[in-house]
């Protein structure tokens, strides 16, 4: 065998591997920029029965024409906090559908040689993509070019793997495979990690298989451990997430690993292979093969969702269990508003400004660990305050929404002047978590950078902290127990940051003057205090909110939109 993997065999290989990546790629960002962002909002606004979630994430999958891509772009919704992890659970599956297409696509090649237009595709292509003006019409052409390059990459790796055809030892080896299902599941799974692409292993299986090196029966157990293989995307996009986006990921692992393990003892009894010829009966031939390998593939996954519909519950409950919540992990949802409290609005009211409070207790953990990280040089802080920003982005989103839903209900006039106020306060929360981010990504310039900052720089800076962190505890403190003195000792103490922010800034001055400050130094120091100085505006804000003086009427425009007069 050694003797015929020669140096065109490798170049071949390496060649057409690279243009059906490249094809693949090309022809999945043309056909993203074509959806556009609609393509998102249609698959968060869908997706709340699990029938329809399958149906589209297998739509979305064959739209894209990548699996990844989708479980990616689910495990990015849910870290966002736009998809629940039932939800999920239902797109992924949909998602292990819709890749089955590519292989669909390949098997065209072998029926109707496709491949001899894939050069027209590719300088049609890249002419659509140079000339024409609008964003629409170059990424069609974009689809075109990555059409075309994707049947390149192929029309190689049929040429390369041609001669190993004449090879008994790779012959045997794939014979073992047909009578050691488990060895095939593991050289499928090493491929697909090893390629990170579920498509391009079926492409190379199919290829094998049409130039007859490998059988179909050593074919289908390379299938079952390709969708094993494929998690490994999921599971790398879930690094660094939130909790549920890590369970999602983990979701689609478990859905696939359980899908291969209970269809192997079918594949074991030869009912598997019985079944896709009972759907394509006759002879299989080098012509048809690629086209019972679609077969195969695509009613492993469709059966296999079939089953594990009713189960999305099993699954969400077992991801759960098997990726726990840590101490410090932060849900993404709101934790107090239920729909049906809606219908008895002092009880939605109450749960309102209980989840104010929890949103408030969020950007008191945003503005604390912005702090800490400046304090101990800790980089780490720093994507948790992100994480803790993106929470007080999504809470903002759904209590606004609740409260416009709960407007609209019958109120007491006390009730309706409350909504307004809470929409004012949920929005300056919102704005503390863009400042504490604001905050940290300054912090991680100065200890990237190594800004020095002056023994009185950093005196003043911490003088600055101990106030806003007390005005951070006296707000949630005001909030919570409609505390009016505290409230007015948050808008004291705000005059107070507000005049230490002037002094600080002269005394910079002084220092420039002086030649005691860094220039670049002295322009993070000047963000920082204007940062910190914003924190506490909001928190005043608030405090006024609790002494009254934030009088706003409600005015509802349309479903789903306010208007708020002061």
């Amino acid at each position: 065998m050694l003797d015929l993997i020669s140096k065109d065999f490798i170049f071949m290989l390496v060649g057409g591997l690279g243009f059906f990546f490249f094809g693949m790629r090309t022809m999945s960002e043309g056909l993203k920029k074509i959806a556009g962002e609609k393509l998102k909002l249609f698959l968060h606004k869908v997706t709340q029965h699990p029938f329809i979630g399958v149906l589209v994430g297998a739509f979305v999958t064959c739209l894209i024409q990548s699996s990844s891509a989708t479980t990616v772009m689910v495990v990015g919704f849910v870290n966002a906090g736009l998809l629940t992890l039932s939800q999920s659970i239902s797109v992924v599956m949909g998602a292990n559908i819709g890749t089955t297409f590519t292989a669909w696509l390949v098997s065209s090649m072998s029926i109707f040689k496709i491949s001899s237009y894939a050069l027209p595709c590719v300088g049609i292509g890249f002419a659509i993509m140079t000339l024409a003006k609008s964003k629409e019409k170059q990424s069609f052409g974009q689809v075109l070019l990555g059409f075309g390059l994707l049947f390149i990459g192929l029309h190689y790796m049929k040429d390369a793997f041609g001669p190993l055809k004449d090879s008994e030892v790779l012959k045997t080896t794939f014979v073992t495979f047909s009578d050691n299902p488990i060895l095939g599941v593991l050289a499928g799974i090493l491929f697909t990690v090893l390629l990170q692409s579920s498509s391009a292993t079926i492409a190379i299986v199919q290829v094998l298989a049409f130039n007859g090196v490998i059988g179909f029966s050593a074919a289908i157990p390379i299938i079952l451990g390709d969708n094993i293989g494929t998690t490994i995307t999921a599971q790398m996009a879930a690094v660094g997430t939130n909790l549920n986006a890590r369970r999602t990921a983990m979701s689609h692992t478990l859905f696939n690993v359980l899908g291969t393990v209970w269809i192997l003892l079918f594949v074991y009894l030869g009912w598997f292979e019985r079944f896709v010829d009972f759907i394509v009966p006759g002879e299989i031939t080098l012509k048809n093969i690629m086209f019972h390998i679609a077969i195969a593939h695509s009613s492993f996954n469709i059966v296999n969702t079939l089953i594990f519909i009713p189960l999305i519950g099993l699954l969400e409950k077992t991801s759960i269990y098997l990726v726990p919540k840590k101490a410090d992990s932060v849900d993404f949802g709101t934790q107090y508003l239920e729909r049906h409290l809606l219908e008895t609005p002092p009880l939605a009211l109450e749960q309102t400004e209980n989840e104010i409070i929890y949103m408030l207790n969020i950007a008191r953990k945003a503005v604390n660990h912005a702090i800490d990280s400046y304090q101990n040089n800790d980089l780490s802080k720093i994507a948790k305050v992100t994480e803790l920003e993106e929470v007080t982005d999504n809470l903002q989103s759904e209590i606004t929404q609740y409260i416009i839903d709960l407007s609209q209900r019958e109120l007491s006039t006390d009730a309706s002047r409350k909504l307004p106020v809470f929409i004012h306060n949920v929005n300056d929360i919102e704005r503390v978590g863009d400042h504490s981010r604001d905050l940290v990504e300054l912090i991680k310039r100065k200890i990237d950078n190594k800004l020095p900052f002056s023994d009185t720089a950093n005196s003043e800076l911490q003088n600055l902290f101990r106030e806003i962190q007390q005005m951070t505890d006296d707000t949630i403190m005001a909030l919570k127990n409609t505390d009016q003195h505290i409230a007015q000792n948050i808008i004291d103490r705000e005059e107070r940051i507000n005049r230490l922010q002037d002094q600080f800034k002269q005394n910079h001055i002084n220092r420039l003057h002086k030649g005691t400050c860094n220039l670049r130094s002295g322009f993070l120091f000047l963000e920082i205090i204007d940062n910190l100085e914003k924190i506490g505006d909001r928190w005043t804000n608030i405090a006024q909110s609790v002494l009254g003086e934030m009088k706003w009427e409600l005015k509802i425009v349309t479903k789903g939109e306010l208007s708020k007069t002061p």
